[in-house]
């Protein structure tokens, strides 16, 4: 079977993860591989020297004939693998593959990767989803959103963690609190620098280190500055090694106002890092977490609740251990080959 994966880029990102995962798991299982990039050309991710990796746009947007330059590149890719089994990700790309699979043959499946009502296209994104032959979604709540005849095409499919992942840390954990994602605004970076604020007065031997690039860098740092705590906190970029920079951290800390499945908590949890996620929609922080039972959830946008959680955290080792070994069991739960096993029932 040949699969072509579409995708804005592969630069770092749950879903570029996610491709990743399932791209080298269905060469070793002797499937022919593309990714196609939309909008991009960087790559971020290991990936099997067999994949076939094309790039047919440049930066994101663009006006109308760039636009239709790569619709048209698509296109013929897909003309070029007629027997290719196309899977796009993340809502740009989707778009661009729906238009250029107008009337062609190729099976579809399309992922929806984020909260449905964060689109700011709803109608559009719809006609777009009834274009598939199958949709695949992280959540039973992101299913839910969309209308009858398409959650008849749809069925839901968490993200893998990775076989390839490290082992779980079973050593000493620092004073440390880790975060991990883009810095853009759906990852509410300043509920979770407003929350440190509070808890570091209590406990000023803590550090927050929070991985990740993006264009809200300098507001957080400013930010971070306004609330007395710029000393305290570190900015460290995209980390590609970053499961062994974290494995030792005391806490893992999500503070999304809306999510899919956060691959970092999941890894997060898979380290056996006790964590604190807002249950925030679709679904995604409390299909992972058990409240008191592998974790802890606050409320979307509730610094005050985060700040209580942490410091749960800090000031009972116990509760800290206890929800960091169970926090490992995702590992069976969300395991490499639990997932493609669904995966493979969409693409055949």
């Amino acid at each position: 079977m040949k699969i072509l994966f579409t995708v804005a880029s592969m630069a770092g990102g749950g879903a570029e993860r996610v491709i990743s995962i399932l791209a080298s798991h269905l060469m070793k299982d002797g499937h022919q591989v593309m990714i196609v990039m939309t909008a991009g050309e960087r790559v971020d991710y290991q990936l099997d020297p067999k994949i076939q990796v094309i790039s047919i746009g440049g930066t994101s947007g663009g006006k109308l004939g760039k636009r239709l330059k790569r619709i048209q590149k698509l296109r013929a890719l897909f003309c070029q693998n007629k027997d290719g089994v196309i899977v796009s990700f993340g809502l740009g790309s989707n778009f661009y593959t729906a238009i250029a699979h107008l009337g062609l043959k190729n099976r579809l499946v399309i992922s929806e990767r984020n909260d449905p009502a964060a689109c700011p296209h709803p109608y559009f994104r719809n006609k777009v989803f009834g274009c598939a032959d199958r949709l695949v979604f992280q959540t039973k709540d992101a299913l839910e959103c969309f209308p009858k005849r398409l959650r008849e095409k749809g069925c839901v499919i968490p993200n893998p963690i990775s076989g390839t992942i490290i082992p779980p840390y079973e050593g000493a954990r620092k004073k440390t609190i880790v975060a991990v994602g883009r810095l853009e605004p759906q990852k509410n970076y300043p509920l979770l620098l407003k929350a440190f604020a509070v808890f570091h007065k209590k406990y000023p031997a803590y550090t927050l280190h929070i991985y990740g690039r993006g264009e809200l860098l300098t507001g957080l740092e400013n930010l971070s500055r306004e609330l007395g705590i710029a000393r305290a906190v570190r900015f460290e970029g995209y980390a590609p090694d970053v499961h062994e920079k974290i494995k030792d951290a005391g806490m893992y800390v999500l503070p999304s106002d809306y999510e899919g499945i956060s691959n970092a908590l999941l890894e997060a949890m898979a380290l056996g890092l006790p964590a604190v996620a807002t249950d925030c929609p679709i679904g995604g922080s409390k299909l992972c977490i058990t409240h008191e039972e592998n974790g802890l959830l606050v409320p979307v946008g509730d610094a005050e609740k985060m700040e209580e959680a942490m410091s749960r955290l800090a000031s009972c080792e116990e509760l800290a251990d206890r929800l960091g070994k169970e926090a490992v069991k995702v590992r069976q739960r969300f395991s490499e080959e639990t997932v493609m096993a669904e995966w493979n029932k969409v693409l055949s």
